[in-house]
């Protein structure tokens, strides 16, 4: 029994491997690059690239 899954990297396209229990709009930190992706949808696992968070002044 595996407790990780595998998913494409949308940036580099490689395999990276997630904790098994990854939930859709987990944020992972990518291994290649560093950067945030999010968990989009989970059969099959897929990542995109999280979008940036913009500051919110209590508008």
């Amino acid at each position: 029994m595996s407790d990780t899954i595998t998913a494409e990297d949308p940036l580099t396209g490689e395999e990276i491997e997630l904790p098994s229990d990854v939930e859709v709009g987990e944020i992972i930190d990518s291994p290649a690059t560093g950067a945030e992706l999010e968990v989009v949808a989970l059969d099959p696992v897929t990542l995109e690239e999280a979008p940036e968070l913009e500051e919110d002044w209590g508008e």
